[in-house]
């Protein structure tokens, strides 16, 4: 599988999984706000923050059926996002901001005027949502800065997926693939962790799972699962307005998927070697196995029945799965009850 770099990060085989934040439009129109959630994302441990950059106007026209009624605030899906809008300055202070958090500084265009926008403003790489997979004039603008693309294609079938894929080769870019699926939230039964895989074998790229369940586990599976990058949205908090509350991560839930990962990550370094895990747990077995021992006073010269046996801690002597061996054999001294067996204790003379 290929390695690509995003600044000085690695994303590929035996590197950390890229933990990414989206915000999304969850800032709400305030830059404020905006630049809370870079904070919150960066103490929860991520790795990347994501916006979405909107441009109405560039993206959008009366055909549009978003433009309908949509909230208490905005007459028309469109009023929204003219009102999430940030100026290039903005923008350039929330990118500054990310930087200094120790985070990537990501967002995904909808128009080539935002993507010209966010060149200007020094975004690290380009995350191309679903719907853009197919805006072939975007990812060829996009190429032209030699940014990698993550690419979540989740309204595609396999055939535009390797159209896709081989457009973007093309453009000599490099580039990762995320698993996603356009539910929100996502339900269980439709996240397609099957799909990693076949991501993996069918590109050899980065993959991915861009996760919009809100619920920690898919991203810890994923990992699991050999994912090299999670995407997740995140809220302050679950009362907040806007689409994506109910498929996103608190930013105490993020700190749980990142420690996690972590931790995942750390298990699968270090595979085990059972047979040498079992030798260094040596004093353990002893301690916890069991062994046979009589079951009540025994006299010499007595013919073992099972009636005369039993296992119990610790397993220093005849261990418990030979018990029934023991049948038939006779004591050439005499035990207590509850004493364990030893070999030295039977004898076959007759």
């Amino acid at each position: 599988m290929e390695t690509i770099t995003i600044g000085d990060t690695k994303i590929g085989p035996g590197q950390p999984a890229l933990i990414i934040g989206e915000v999304a439009q969850a800032h709400e129109g305030s830059l404020g706000m905006a630049h809370a959630f870079i904070d919150a994302i960066a103490h929860a441990g991520a790795d990347a923050v994501k916006f979405q950059t909107h441009i109405a106007e560039a993206e959008s026209t009366l055909e549009e059926k978003f433009r309908v009624p949509f909230s208490q605030q905005d007459a028309s899906r469109f009023d929204y996002w003219k009102r999430m809008e940030f100026s290039e300055e903005q923008w350039a202070g929330l990118g500054n901001h990310a930087r200094r958090a120790g985070l990537l500084f990501l967002s995904s265009p909808f128009s080539i005027e935002a993507a010209e926008l966010l060149e200007r403003v020094e975004v690290s790489a380009w995350k191309i949502a679903s719907g853009e997979v197919t805006n072939f004039p975007l990812l060829e603008r996009m190429a032209k800065t030699g940014k990698a693309f993550l690419i979540s294609a989740g309204m595609s079938p396999w055939a535009e997926q390797d159209k896709v894929v081989s457009f973007v080769r093309n453009l000599a870019v490099p580039f990762a693939l995320f698993q996603c699926t356009t539910s929100y939230p996502c339900p269980p039964e439709e996240l397609g962790l099957n799909v990693l895989e076949e991501l993996r074998s069918r590109y050899s790229v980065p993959i991915g799972l861009s996760d919009h369940s809100g619920e920690i586990f898919p991203g810890l599976a994923a990992v699991s699962l050999g994912a090299n990058m999670v995407e997740v949205h995140v809220t302050l908090s679950r009362d907040m307005f806007g689409p994506d509350v109910s498929a996103s991560l608190t930013p105490a839930e993020l700190r749980q998927l990142v420690d996690g990962v972590r931790f995942i990550e750390k298990a699968l370094r270090f595979p085990v070697d059972k047979d040498k895990a079992a030798r260094q747990k040596a004093e353990l077995r002893q301690l916890f196995f069991h062994s046979v021992v009589a079951r009540q006073n025994l006299a010499a010269g007595t013919i073992l029945e099972k009636k005369h046996l039993t296992a119990k801690k610790p397993g220093t002597g005849i261990l418990a799965e030979r018990l029934n061996e023991l049948v038939g054999r006779k004591l050439a001294r005499s035990l207590k009850k509850d004493q364990l067996l030893a070999e030295t204790d039977l004898t076959d003379d007759t």
